[in-house]
């Protein structure tokens, strides 16, 4: 590993050659600039993936079920394991995916699990990201930079390969495909994401394609190419938000959308990744009742746990919430992207009474956890080894069956006193090596 870590500032090169960037807005203003990465891998044991694997595809299976119910029967609902109100004041639940039934009834077919382990040595689940999570590029073009850099390092110690994950990717789109060819659709360079758009269609071999590409004709899904052919879609994998997927649906104005896309889905003649409306799962307040859901869909305990959450919507948690501010971490639930992520003992005299303020108004707004102190990672920060706090996002990929990638987006904190490690909160990244015995 001592020749992977001296060989940290060429991987960097390679990957700013490569484009490995990440774009983000500030002040009206795109800006893009490098993922930083750092060469000291995050290790998992076999014993410890195992069980990682089997605590995040019982929470996916739930989650998926969840998705089929609530935009169904709503049994969940009815039996008073989610509060009414709770989950249809979701910003993330849009009435225009009821009754649709996606192709083979999956909804996530990508999910990125964001965990943490803490200091006691177990994993805690901090969110769930079920509608266009991104991230698993990264680790891998820099373990495929890294094997050039360092083919001793991968001959000697027994890591799993992560070079599968376009294979899996593209089976599970394979899966739910209604007939045609995948497409990969970007809203174009500068979003965020787009070296991943562009890598992971290269990559499946699909199509990359933006809006003005894409047409509907009869009721199905078209591509043209650039010769001005045209090929049915068969499923796509969308990297732009619900809101702008179909401007006759959902936001009129939206430039990047494709028109009457939502009439094709509806009708099961394409299939897209992931699906609309998955929103409603991932909200921070939802986050809370996945151990119920699993409960209620699998008969089962969690494997996993979250981290201990607190609903300011119920007035008992309300209260002990203000009582102890101080000590808790507040999360606005329409946020993402480390923004919204208050720490309680940050704040000020003012700040606080102004934050008791609003949970007390917007109670549905936010939700409160317990500081979970997890593990520092050694990072190389200006020739010296030094801590920082790290996450890791596990990629879960759901179709004939509901699979772990074995790797993972592992992200840090440059700032010493920072639990934020989001790549918009100006992260670095790592590899995740998975150990295979």
């Amino acid at each position: 590993m001592k020749e992977l870590i001296e060989h940290t500032d060429r991987i960097n090169r390679l990957l700013a050659r490569y484009g490995v960037k990440f774009g983000i807005y500030r002040n009206g203003e795109f800006h893009e600039q490098l993922f930083p990465f750092d060469a000291i891998p995050r290790v998992i044991s076999h014993e410890d993936f195992q069980h990682l694997e089997k605590g995040l595809i019982q929470r996916v299976d739930a989650l998926n079920l969840f998705l089929n119910d609530i935009y169904g029967e709503k049994n969940i609902v009815r039996d008073g394991v989610i509060p009414e109100k709770f989950v249809f004041l979701s910003s993330g639940y849009l009435p225009q995916c009821e009754g649709i039934r996606p192709p083979k009834k999956i909804y996530s077919h990508i999910s990125g699990i964001d965990l943490v382990l803490g200091k006691d040595g177990k994993w805690y689940i901090l969110e769930d990201n079920l509608r266009i999570p991104s991230g698993a590029s990264y680790p891998l073009i820099a373990r495929e930079i890294c094997r050039r850099a360092s083919p001793a390092t991968f001959s000697s110690n027994a890591v799993v390969d992560n070079r599968n994950y376009a294979e899996l990717l593209r089976e599970t789109m394979d899966w739910v495909s209604t007939g045609g060819i995948p497409v990969i659709m970007t809203p174009g360079r500068y979003n965020a994401a787009y070296f991943e758009h562009s890598y992971l269609a290269e990559k499946t071999g699909s199509e990359l394609a933006t809006c003005s590409e894409l047409s509907v004709e009869n009721n199905y899904l078209y591509y043209r190419d650039y010769r001005g052919g045209k090929q049915k879609v068969g499923v796509i994998y969308r990297r732009i938000s619900d809101e702008y997927l179909d401007p006759m649906t959902f936001l009129p104005e939206s430039l990047i959308g494709i028109p009457n896309l939502m009439d094709v889905y509806r009708s099961g003649n394409v299939a897209i990744v992931n699906a609309p409306g998955n929103g409603v799962a991932d909200d921070k307040g939802i986050y809370y009742f996945v151990p119920k859901m699993i409960r209620y869909y699998l008969g089962q305990e969690p494997v996993l746990k979250n981290a201990p959450t607190y609903l300011p919507f119920y007035e008992e948690d309300r209260r002990y919430v203000l009582e102890n501010l101080k000590k808790l971490v507040i999360k606005d639930v329409a946020e993402a992207g480390g923004y919204g992520v208050v720490f309680g003992n940050e704040l000020s005299g003012e700040r606080l009474a102004e934050m008791k303020e609003r949970i007390e108004k917007e109670p549905r707004r936010f939700i409160a956890q317990e500081v979970i102190d997890f593990q520092d990672m050694d990072i190389i920060e200006d020739g010296k080894r030094v801590p920082r706090k790290a996450d890791l996002r596990a990629f879960v990929l759901s179709g004939e069956k509901t699979k772990v990638w074995a790797s993972g987006l592992t992200r840090f904190s440059r700032n010493a006193d920072s639990f934020v490690v989001n790549s918009s909160q100006g992260g670095g990244f790592k590899d995740t090596w998975v150990l295979s015995r």
